[in-house]
């Protein structure tokens, strides 16, 4: 069997250049990559209550309070491992003024349901059927947490599961 040598420098031409590429970012954290929002005002967003008949929240009557909008879906590992930060947030927080609400993404309302009877939940959870709200914030997958200040602009983005730790120290200056 002979080797076809140039078949096999087309295919390294080819080839090298693209795995240079993706090697660039094998190195990078997503948690270091900045959002465009922050700095700039939360898009608006009126989105329903799971579990409610029709109750819904708008970002505008949150206006003047600290917001927590952490975008989650019950097949995301990582969101099981940040969910007892946010109820354990939600709880230390809720009291002094911070809104907190998770947003369902890409997922069933009834695995949502199933999955907070069994682990717990301190907060509201928003339906977001067709994921408008999710392209609004730049979602690009779960978990993603966005802190809003009181004026209304995104001062965080938080890429991955979110400690009690980095939520406090995002919100204790705001409050």
């Amino acid at each position: 069997m002979a080797v076809n040598w140039k078949v096999l420098a087309g295919g390294f031409v080819l080839t090298a250049p693209l795995v240079a590429i993706l090697a660039t970012g094998f190195g990078s954290d997503p948690r270091g990559v900045s959002n465009a929002l922050e700095g700039r005002d939360a898009p608006v967003f009126s989105m329903t209550i799971l579990g409610t008949d029709g109750q819904k929240v708008d970002l505008a009557d949150l206006r003047g309070k600290p917001v927590v909008l952490n975008f989650w879906s019950t097949w995301c590992q990582p969101y099981k491992i940040e969910h007892p930060h946010l109820v354990q947030a939600a709880s230390t927080y809720g009291p002094q003024g911070v809104a907190f609400y998770g947003v369902l993404f890409s997922d069933d309302p009834e695995n949502a349901a199933r999955f907070l009877d069994r682990e717990g939940h301190a907060f509201p959870v928003l339906y977001d059927p067709a994921q408008r709200v999710a392209i609004d914030y730049g979602v690009s997958g779960v978990p993603e947490t966005f802190f809003v200040d009181p004026d209304g602009r995104i001062v965080r983005k938080v890429s991955g599961p979110v400690s009690f730790g980095e939520i406090s120290a995002t919100l204790e200056p705001m409050l």
